[in-house]
């Protein structure tokens, strides 16, 4: 078994823990769910996208310290364009991290997923939390864009909620004969994303699939040791941190759940731009490097 199928038992298996807590236990205390799900986030979620100067060595051909200068200012660039458009404009903000977090998480599947399997997946990420739990994502929606944004997008999520339920539900059904891996982890994702909080959903769905299985396609995209990956992940990560702490300083004054969840969000929307330019092209061609 290799070790993107053994990530995946690791994530089923802690995405049913998860919904058995979820169910069976009374519901954390909204700050403590936020500090918790911040520091899974910072810590498990954004290294992977740390992992980035891999990516762009092999697509860009970047040689010297003028042209990594240049790459590191173009992806600042591209992040710091992100927190404007939230600035400027938060539906907007919102609709397009919806999106394009769609599009991103679809990457997920194994290679043998056709397109509509990786779309249903993507979307049920992010649609079926407001199935059961409508009320939460429109208050943390508000806390992020304000409230009548928040109210369209919540809206616009149960609309597609429940029928998105119904059809990762069959395409499990099929899929079990292909790949019964393949499936299970459908089934976790949905089940997990529909019974589980909203922020601790995605916190278990970034961190123990997304985040843990880049890493993992990343390792062998590059095939380098998870010693040198670290050593690859330590200077950005440590440059996010830096530039994490200016950035909560800059946010503007509002409570203190509020202000953690725009830190987590806002960062991860602007880091996910760049990030995602770079690795969909790996992505699409099915991780093989460009030549």
């Amino acid at each position: 078994m290799n070790a993107v199928r053994l990530q995946g038992i690791v994530f089923c298996a802690v995405a049913v823990i998860t919904v058995g807590f979820s169910v069976l236990l009374a519901p954390m205390n909204p700050r403590h769910e936020l500090v918790l799900v911040a520091l899974l986030v910072v810590l498990l979620g954004v290294p992977h996208g740390a992992l980035d100067p891999i990516f762009a060595q092999s697509l860009q051909r970047i040689q010297g310290r003028a042209r990594w200068i240049g790459f590191v200012v173009l992806y600042l660039l591209l992040a710091a364009l992100a927190v404007a458009l939230w600035w400027l404009m938060p539906t907007l903000f919102l609709i397009g991290f919806l999106l394009l977090s769609v599009l991103h998480f679809s990457g997920d599947p194994a290679p043998g997923a056709g397109f509509a399997a990786r779309l249903l997946y993507g979307i049920a990420v992010i649609a079926l939390p407001a199935a059961l739990h409508a009320t939460e994502l429109f208050r943390l929606f508000s806390m992020l864009v304000g409230s009548p944004a928040a109210l369209h997008v919540t809206a616009g999520l149960q609309l597609i909620a429940w029928p998105s339920v119904l059809a990762l539900a069959l395409l499990v059904l099929r899929d079990a004969r292909r790949d019964r891996l393949a499936a299970l982890e459908m089934a976790a994702v949905g089940l997990l994303a529909l019974m589980a909080t909203p922020l601790l959903g995605f916190a278990v769905f970034f961190c123990g699939m997304h985040s843990a299985r880049h890493i993992l396609r990343t390792q062998k995209y590059a095939s380098v040791t998870p010693q040198r990956l670290f050593l690859v992940a330590v200077t950005p990560m440590l440059a996010v941190l830096a530039m994490a702490g200016a950035g909560w300083a800059l946010l503007p004054d509002s409570p203190p759940d509020e202000r953690l969840l725009q830190f987590v969000f806002v960062a991860l929307a602007a880091l996910t731009v760049p990030h995602m330019l770079l690795v969909e092209r790996v992505r699409f061609t099915g991780w093989k490097h460009s030549v």
